[in-house]
C-alpha cells in the first residue's frame, strides 16, 4: 500500500459577498485565478470577498489529486494531524482547529463580535439556524495591502471627548448616562467594573437609539462635515464617517467610530481580536486566521440579521489604545526571512516567509498540521530525507502534515521573491 504524502496541494474555495472587491481588483480573485486549480473563471463584475482554506463544513477545501474533502482525508489518515493535536482539539473527525482565509474588502463589514466558547455553545443550542457551530472564533488579521478597520473600544477619555464635543453623537445618549460616563472617564482610568458598566450603558444606549433619531442626527453630522465644520477631535475620523454613511446611509454603525479605535495597518502589520471585542474591517486585503468557526454576532453596517441583545451582553468592555490588539512578529527559529505571528490562543499561529530569488529557507519540524499559500512568486517546496518536492507559484495552497521538515526555494532571479503565509497549530506535550 503506497504511503500517504505528508505535503499535498489543496483546492480552496472562494466566497462572493457584497463587501468584496470587484473582479481582478480583488486579491482573492487574483490568487484563485493564478492557481488555476479549481476551474475558477474570473468575472470582472463579481465581488470576490474571501478565499477559504481548511475543513469548515460551510466551504471545505479538497485534496487536489483526489477531489476528496480535506476533513475526510485527514480523518482517514490521522497521522497527518498528529496525536497531540487530535487529543488536544478533539480532531479525530479530521477537522483542523483553525480556518485560514484571504479577505479582499471594498465595503465595510458589519459591526460585530465573536462569542467565547461558552456563549457559542449556548447560542448554537438556542439558534442553530443562525449560530451554526458551537466553537469560539478568536481571529488574527495580517495586512497584505494598506488596511483599515475599527478595533476594540478606544480609551475612555477619548470617548468622553466625543460625547462632550460632538452634539450629534451626544444627542443619542441619555444625559444621565453621558454625565455618569464623563465623570469617571480619564486617560488613566482602568476599565474596572464601574467603568465597564458605564461604557456598556453608553454603547447599549447608542445601539438601541430610535431609528428616526439616528437618521436625523446623521444628517446633521454629515451636513456639518460637508460644510467644513469639523472639531479637532473629529478630524481623524471625518472621512471614515462620511464613507460609512455613503455605504450604509442612516445606519447606527456610522456612529461607532466615536467609540471604537480606528486602525490603519501597513502590509505585514497585524492585529488580534479575542472573544467579545467589537470590530469592523473597513478596507484592504489581508490574511486572516481564526479558530474553526463561522459564528458572528452583528449589530450595524449590515443588511444581515442584527442581534443587538447578544452583542451588547457579550462584549468585554475593555477600553484601550489600538496597540493592545497589535501582534508583533518575531523571527521564527532565528530566521531572517520567516516571521512568526503568535497570538494568545492555542488554535493557530501564522508564519510569513519571504525568500529572495535563488535563496533557500528551511523550517524545522512543526508538531502539528499546517496550511500554506503562496501569495507572490514561484519556487519549490521540498520535504523528507529523499527530498520530494512540489513546484509552487502564486495561488498554490498546500497542506503540510505534522512532523514535516520543509525546504523552500524561490525561483531564479527575474521571478521576484517567493512570499508564503503558513498557518499552523501545535499542541503542548
Amino acid at each position: 500500500m503506497p504511503s500517504i504524502p505528508p505535503v499535498f496541494a489543496l483546492v480552496p474555495t472562494t466566497q462572493s459577498y457584497d463587501w468584496g472587491k470587484t473582479g481582478s481588483d480583488s486579491k482573492v480573485a487574483q490568487l484563485a485565478s493564478a492557481s488555476n486549480l479549481s476551474g475558477f473563471k474570473l468575472d470582472e463584475k463579481t465581488r470576490y470577498a474571501e478565499l477559504w482554506m481548511g475543513t469548515h463544513p460551510n466551504s471545505p477545501s479538497r485534496v487536489l489529486s483526489s477531489n476528496e474533502i480535506l476533513s475526510e482525508h485527514l480523518a482517514a489518515h490521522p497521522e497527518l494531524l498528529g496525536d497531540r493535536v487530535i487529543d488536544r482539539f478533539e480532531a479525530s473527525n479530521g477537522n483542523l482547529p483553525f480556518l485560514f482565509k484571504v479577505l479582499s474588502i471594498d465595503k465595510a463589514l458589519s459591526i460585530q463580535t465573536h462569542p467565547d466558547k461558552k456563549t457559542a455553545e449556548k447560542l448554537h443550542a438556542e439558534q442553530p439556524n443562525i449560530y451554526k457551530d458551537s466553537n469560539h472564533k478568536p481571529e488574527m488579521a495580517i495586512a497584505l495591502t494598506p488596511f483599515t478597520g475599527l478595533c476594540g473600544f478606544m480609551p475612555l477619555d477619548q470617548i468622553a471627548t466625543h460625547l462632550s464635543s460632538t452634539p450629534e453623537f451626544a444627542a443619542l445618549i441619555p444625559n444621565s448616562i453621558s454625565e455618569t460616563f464623563i465623570s469617571i472617564a480619564s486617560s488613566t482610568t482602568p476599565t474596572g467594573p464601574k467603568e465597564k458598566a458605564a461604557l456598556k450603558d453608553v454603547f447599549s444606549a447608542l445601539m438601541t437609539a430610535d431609528q428616526s433619531d439616528i437618521k436625523n442626527q446623521l444628517k446633521k453630522l454629515t451636513k456639518r462635515f460637508a460644510d467644513g465644520d469639523v472639531k479637532d477631535s473629529e478630524k481623524d475620523i471625518k472621512d471614515l464617517i462620511l464613507g460609512l454613511d455613503g455605504q450604509f446611509p442612516g445606519d447606527i454603525g456610522v456612529f461607532c467610530p466615536f467609540l471604537l479605535n480606528y486602525v490603519q495597518l501597513a502590509p505585514g502589520e497585524s492585529m488580534f481580536l479575542g472573544a467579545g471585542e467589537p470590530h469592523a474591517y473597513v478596507s484592504g486585503d489581508m490574511m486572516e486566521c481564526m479558530a474553526n468557526s463561522d459564528n458572528v454576532i452583528r449589530a450595524g453596517l449590515t443588511p444581515k440579521l442584527r442581534d443587538i441583545p447578544n452583542l451588547v451582553s457579550g462584549l468585554t468592555y475593555t477600553a484601550s489604545l489600538p496597540s493592545k490588539h497589535t501582534v508583533q512578529p518575531t523571527p521564527f527559529h532565528s530566521s531572517n526571512v520567516t516571521m512568526l505571528y503568535d497570538p494568545p490562543v492555542p488554535e493557530f499561529s501564522v508564519l510569513q516567509i519571504k525568500i529572495d530569488p535563488g535563496v533557500t529557507e528551511s523550517h524545522p519540524v512543526v508538531d502539528g498540521p499546517s496550511i500554506a499559500i503562496i501569495t507572490e512568486g514561484e519556487g519549490t517546496i521540498g520535504w523528507g530525507d529523499d527530498q520530494q518536492s512540489l513546484n509552487v507559484s502564486k495561488g498554490s495552497v498546500l497542506f503540510v502534515a505534522a512532523g514535516s521538515e520543509l525546504k523552500m526555494k524561490a525561483g531564479e532571479k527575474g521571478t521576484g521573491p517567493l512570499l508564503i503565509f503558513r498557518a499552523f497549530v501545535e499542541a503542548s506535550p
